[in-house]
C-alpha cells in the first residue's frame, strides 16, 4: 500500500511517470466522487444513529473520531498531514 506517499514517491513504487500517476489519481478522484458511485455505495449515518462498538471501544480510534458523520463503506482512511496542515484538515470529510 503506498497512502500517505507523494506522487513522485508512488510513481517510483509503480515505475510509472508523475504525469501518469497524476492522470489516474484524478481518474480515480473524479469516479469515487460521481453521482453514480456516491449515490450506490456512501451510506451516511442518522444524527441518532449510535457510534459502532469498533470505534467506541477502540482507543485508537474514538478520540479521533467522537462526533464524526461516517466514512465510505464503514473504512477509516489514515491520513498524516503536515503539523502546520493539521488544524485546517481536522474534521473534514
Amino acid at each position: 500500500c503506498v497512502t500517505g506517499l507523494s506522487i513522485r514517491h508512488v510513481g517510483e513504487r509503480f515505475q510509472r511517470s508523475n504525469d501518469t500517476i497524476s492522470i489516474y489519481f484524478k481518474e480515480m478522484l473524479v469516479a469515487l466522487s460521481s453521482a453514480g458511485f456516491y449515490n450506490e455505495h456512501v451510506c451516511l449515518p442518522l444524527v441518532d444513529d449510535p457510534v459502532p462498538s469498533e470505534i467506541l471501544n477502540n482507543p485508537r480510534w474514538f478520540p479521533f473520531f467522537e462526533g464524526a458523520i461516517g466514512a465510505m463503506d464503514d473504512t477509516h482512511i489514515r491520513c498524516s498531514p503536515l503539523k502546520k496542515e493539521r488544524d485546517a484538515v481536522r474534521n473534514r470529510k
